[in-house]
């Protein structure tokens, strides 16, 4: 399977889609009912669909995981928690049988059922709010459907399951590994916050002169391990990994350097040094941080 940052960059599903879709949802939890039945009227009228369902039990209760799925549609994100639950969705129509073609189709009627929804509720921005909704169904769809055919896959070709076993084991690790380093930087965090108190401490206690200029680096280095928490956070959740953030570590610690450098009253050249190195990292911070806007 392809990333799911990927497929979405693939579709152009942007901050705004994600905006419009959150502010349909309680439209859509009042509507869903429409959606479903239509759905439902679908698979009551067609042999072949209702071939697969064995009861009216079994139907009802796919009604609802459809509904389930329908809200989730609007909550707003989309992550690897929901990437993961679209593969599993296309993993069990494939392990029970269901055609792609079945599954096609019904992304055909839950379209056509949220765009009269959408003229009959709603008649400014109609077009914006429909073209989000086609590339959450169309990411949806293809998640599905690809997931199927790689589980379908699987069972015929030995290489191809060693693979994607193997390929599994590696995306896990690499979760394990970031959970990891979301706790190292918390720990470290801490750390400074330690810091920024002692510091904060002497300020109370007299040492005006000596400490202020120190506290105001801590706080610069609190202010950027936050961002670094939050970006590997994000990172987890299938954000955009940012290298700046990197960068400004190093960028804000020359900086604190160069405050305590300028207090202690060092050498003239060590001071330049440091302030060549600030310009320096700055120049790189601004490229990388350029670069990461373009590609947004």
């Amino acid at each position: 399977m392809r990333p799911f940052k990927e497929i979405k960059a693939n579709y152009y599903f942007t901050k705004e889609d994600e905006s419009r879709l959150n502010e349909l949802r309680p439209l859509m939890e009042k509507r869903v009912d429409k959606v479903v039945g239509a759905l439902y009227q679908w698979i009551i009228q067609t042999e072949s669909v209702k071939k697969v369902f064995k009861n009216e039990s079994l139907i009802n209760h796919v009604m609802r995981l459809v509904k389930s799925w329908f809200i989730a549609l609007f909550a707003g994100r989309y992550d690897n928690y929901f990437y993961d639950s679209l593969i599993r969705i296309g993993q069990k129509h494939e392990r029970v049988g269901v055609d792609p073609h079945f599954m096609t189709r019904a992304m055909n009627i839950i379209r056509n059922a949220c765009v009269d929804i959408i003229y009959e509720e709603i008649e400014k921005d109609r077009e914006k709010y429909i073209i989000s909704i086609n590339k959450i169904l169309d990411i949806n769809l293809d998640i599905i459907t690809s997931s199927y055919l790689e589980e379908e896959i699987k069972g015929y070709s030995p290489a191809y399951k060693i693979r994607f076993q193997l390929v599994r084991y590696v995306e896990i690790f690499s979760q394990f590994v970031s959970l990891v380093l979301i706790f190292a930087l918390s720990i470290l965090t801490f750390a400074v916050i330690y810091l920024c108190g002692k510091d904060i401490y002497q300020i109370l206690s007299g040492k005006l002169e000596q400490t202020i200029i120190t506290a105001l680096g801590s706080v610069l280095i609190l202010w950027v391990m936050l961002e670094l928490l939050n970006t590997e956070i994000a990172h987890l959740r299938g954000g955009k990994f940012r290298i700046s953030v990197f960068i400004g570590v190093a960028l804000v610690t020359v900086i604190r350097e160069t405050m305590i450098a300028t207090l202690k009253h060092e050498t003239i050249e060590f001071i330049i040094s440091l302030i060549a190195a600030i310009l320096i990292i700055g120049i790189v911070y601004w490229l990388v941080k350029k670069t990461e806007e373009e590609k947004r």
